[in-house]
């Protein structure tokens, strides 16, 4: 390997052949004919950015012949104007900044110009020229980079393509989900319905009838066993109603569908106080501005859900001495509910509540897209977790399934208190 400054000297050659390889003409045939047989653009420029030298390549592409191009101003001649047709001013021309002040450049988002006046998009390299130290000039190459350009803009029209099927499907699964959801909430409801109606009524008729043997035994001998039983039978048959009252709860409170949202958010508050330890201090505050309608339908279900799965999360996992619950409704014309629930229990980590399988934390964003609203979760290992969910209270799902913009996550303005 010879060092790259050096050249290896021949290893037998004669003196005649030696003066024919370093002779100006034979060196100047062997430019000419390097320059011919390269691919690229190439010419050079004086400093008044007249063409020098000129090759084959570059004035194929060009459209001009040799003699058309030598002596004329390169900036004037193919890089006169932008790809939209405005002017291109000589000052501002990377190519003679080259030689002007020493900047070389590569470029490979403008356009350059052909004879017949049509544009390409070319990538180009501007070097200063340098004879005995000082700048004479600079040498330009380029490229013709339409097909490029075009394999570009295919594969980025194909990737669009792919993002609008991205979500189109996405919306279609969404409008789904929220199908399916509303499909499940009306059968909870018609199941709670006729449990209430039917078995409901059956086990009021057979705690009536067990009053009625407890009235009735005869057998003076037997009557306190007899008693007994019947007070035992009327204890299952309390706890059966207790188990189908709160069965009927679970599957669709009826406080949501004959008071509406605001009183059953309070009602599940006051279920989770009493469910709770006596360990456990619960504080609740409810803030609803003057003339808010308590929502209906779908974005009701879907906020009292969110809150029934916020607080049966920090029963189950939180181990918390305390927990901070707050709901705060903005005035009309654009009501907006602000609900935040805080606890000072175990926390988790942000792994946990972004991990794919975390069901329950997806299904409480999606509830919450669905309407345009956001669900955020703030938690830390031993620090506790809040969650705030802000949902827009006069808009609904858009027929497409996808959300609406969420409102802007800042403090809610408290109202009168409900």
């Amino acid at each position: 390997m010879f060092p790259p400054t050096a050249l290896p000297a021949p290893a037998a050659a004669s003196s005649e052949a030696v003066d024919d390889l370093a002779s100006p003409d034979e060196a100047a045939r062997r430019l000419a004919l390097l320059l011919a047989s390269t691919g690229e653009g190439i010419f050079g420029i004086d400093m008044a950015g007249r063409c020098t030298f000129v090759n084959r390549a570059a004035c194929d592409t060009l459209g001009w012949r040799t003699d058309e191009v030598l002596g004329r101003n390169m900036h004037a001649l193919i890089h006169h104007s932008h790809g939209d047709g405005s002017d291109y001013r000589e000052c501002d021309c990377p190519i003679f900044n080259a030689f002007r002040r020493g900047d070389p450049c590569r470029i490979d988002d403008e356009v350059l110009w052909r004879a017949d006046g049509s544009a390409f998009p070319a990538e180009y390299s501007s070097y200063p020229l340098f004879e005995h130290g000082e700048v004479q000039g600079a040498v330009v190459t380029f490229v013709d980079i339409s097909k490029r350009k075009l394999a570009e803009e295919q594969l980025r029209a194909s990737h669009d393509q792919l993002e609008r099927r991205v979500a189109e499907r996405t919306s279609q699964l969404r409008e789904l989900a929220h199908h399916l959801e509303a499909v499940r909430e009306t059968e909870r409801k018609r199941i709670a319905r006729e449990i209430h109606d039917e078995l409901g009524s059956l086990l009021v008729a057979l705690k009536m009838d067990v009053h009625w043997l407890e009235r009735r035994v005869g057998d003076s001998a037997q009557r306190d066993a007899m008693v007994a039983k019947c007070h035992r039978m009327g204890g299952l048959v309390d706890t059966a109603v207790d188990a189908v009252g709160r069965i009927i709860t679970d599957l669709r409170p009826s406080i949501l569908d004959h008071q509406g949202l605001w009183a059953a958010l309070e009602w599940q508050a006051q279920e989770f106080q009493l469910a709770g330890s006596d360990e456990r201090e619960v504080r609740f505050r409810i803030f609803v501005a003057a003339d808010v309608v308590s929502p209906e339908g779908g974005l009701a279900i879907a906020v009292f859900r969110i809150f029934q799965e916020v607080l049966s999360n920090v029963a189950r996992h939180a181990k918390a001495s305390r927990v901070d619950i707050r709901i705060d409704v903005d005035a009309p014309p654009h009501p907006v509910l602000y609900l935040q629930v805080s606890d000072d229990g175990i926390g988790a980590p942000d792994e946990a509540l972004n991990d794919a399988r975390s069901y329950g934390v997806l299904g409480m964003r999606e509830r919450a897209a669905q309407f345009g609203g956001r669900l955020g979760i703030a938690s830390a290992p031993g620090r506790g977790t809040t969650v705030r969910l802000v949902m827009p209270l006069d808009s609904g799902p858009r027929q497409d399934g996808s959300p609406v913009a969420a409102p802007p996550d800042d403090a809610p303005r408290e109202g009168t208190p409900s």
